[in-house]
């Protein structure tokens, strides 16, 4: 990813080759006559930025601005990226239905939409999904993707504590076995040397004996 060293959005655009300039400027109108109100256009992460301030929602995952969307020129493509469909299913579902009825190839990840043209998106789709969720609207989609995010990862814990308590278990188990195995063993070891031993009393008595015998 390109990350620009630009500290304000006119100093990224007047930094962009023309073609590039001219794909970001257009688009970006669009989000700002778009933005909800609360929403703030910054530079953040070498993109143009449009987040909360922490200054109304500080408790972000990472200590920075609540990111909403976000603009960037990559190598290859330009790209505006859009959290609000990625925390949602039901916009997310909307959003592609807005590219297919203005017959537009959607090019998308978890949340970047990848494009070359204005051309290339569906722009209506684009300004709908802006406009479409409030300040207040996205914390509460962001505070419940990260509860089930800790819940999913609450449980996954647990069921990793379980898995490991069976293994030793098992382990104990198998351990138990050996050990009883070996003590097995150890009890027949014995139990055949035994006879030996007596067998070679038994001949040593019956050479003593045989002299007393010859005696008498």
């Amino acid at each position: 990813m390109v990350m620009s060293a630009a500290k304000t959005v006119d100093a990224y655009l007047a930094s962009l080759p023309d073609d590039k300039r001219s794909a970001i400027s257009t688009v970006r109108d669009l989000v700002l006559q778009n933005l909800p109100e609360g929403f703030v256009e910054a530079m953040g992460f070498g993109m143009i930025y449009y987040s909360i301030p922490l200054s109304r929602y500080p408790n972000t995952y990472n200590d920075q601005p609540l990111a909403y969307a976000a603009l960037a020129a990559q190598k290859n493509f330009n790209a505006i990226y859009l959290m609000g469909v990625y925390g949602d299913p039901a916009r997310a579902a909307r959003f592609k239905e807005g590219f297919a009825r203005a017959c537009k190839k959607l090019d998308i990840g978890k949340s970047c939409v990848r494009f070359k043209s204005p051309d290339d998106l569906a722009l209506d789709a684009i300004a709908e999904t802006i406009a479409g969720v409030s300040v207040d609207k996205f914390i509460e989609i962001y505070e419940r993707s990260r509860t089930s995010a800790q819940r999913a990862r609450s449980e996954g814990k647990a069921r990793g504590e379980v898995k490991r308590a069976k293994g030793s278990a098992r382990e104990s188990k198998a351990g138990t076995a050996a050990k009883s195995t070996r003590t097995t063993r150890s009890d027949s070891t014995r139990t055949t040397n035994a006879p030996k031993t007596t067998t070679a009393v038994t001949r040593q008595g019956a050479k003593t004996a045989k002299p007393i015998s010859e005696k008498r």
